[in-house]
């Protein structure tokens, strides 16, 4: 589904990041920068996957992502594919919540992925055509207890995400831009819950279970290849029918 595709996916290393970076290598993707704060997580890459290549870097710091871009296109001369999956949690009930993690998730969350988007999107828009995917989350079309930072991150990106679908195909280039919103799924981010919350969330999950990573990572290629090509401006809910 990616032959030929040079794609870039941020939080790479763990989770979600890393099924959708290891879903693109072995869909055919012609290159797959996976990119993540955390190298010594990405090392197994290179040693399973000749088309994977682990890339440092921090989406809060501009300088880097810009220097990254431009060597991207001085190798490949394009970039296909652009998936924001980078993200952190902060939780706490608003009167607890300190400005100091409301901004970390701010500006890994929701900066982040625009500094990402900005530096990619003329690389794509001068070629005439791309796909964008940004993870959001039905936090961020629904809210949660304990999550105001998070959820304001995961709903700013769904409207970014509409923004943007608009503008960059204003001018006729075939640039597209959606977003995933995942239920609850089991990631490194979940697996410390304690038993009881786990056991509720899948009670009111209808299908009766938590998704999995690759559940996710299946909707981010389909969303970034070809055959969503006249899909744009969405917002794909994987969640089990958590919110209907």
């Amino acid at each position: 589904m990616l032959k030929d595709k040079v794609c870039i996916v941020t939080g790479g290393a763990q989770g979600i990041g890393r099924c959708t970076v290891e879903t693109f290598a072995t869909e055919g993707a012609a290159k797959i920068f996976a990119c993540d704060m955390n190298l010594d997580a990405m090392s197994d890459y290179k040693d399973r996957f000749s088309n994977i290549e682990a890339v440092e870097l921090n989406v809060c710091d501009r300088d880097a992502i810009h220097a990254f871009i431009e060597k991207i296109k001085q190798e490949h001369g394009k970039i296909d594919v652009l998936v924001n999956n980078a993200g952190v949690t902060r939780d706490n009930l608003l009167d607890r919540m300190s400005e100091k993690d409301w901004d970390m998730v701010i500006d890994v969350n929701l900066k982040g992925v625009f500094n990402m988007t900005q530096a990619v999107s003329p690389v794509m828009i001068a070629n005439g055509s791309g796909s964008i995917v940004t993870m959001s989350s039905v936090v961020g079309t629904d809210g949660n207890i304990g999550q105001t930072n998070y959820a304001a991150t995961k709903a700013g990106v769904i409207a970014m995400t509409k923004s943007w679908a608009k503008e960059f195909s204003r001018k006729g280039a075939q640039v597209r831009a959606n977003c995933v919103a995942p239920g609850f799924i089991k990631t490194p981010m979940t697996k410390d819950l304690p038993e009881k919350v786990i056991s509720y969330m899948e009670s009111k999950t209808p299908l009766g279970h938590m998704g999995e990573a690759e559940d996710i990572a299946q909707g981010v290629l389909f969303l970034a290849s070809d055959r969503a090509r006249f899909i744009t401006g969405q917002v794909l809910k994987i969640d089990g029918g958590l919110v209907i």
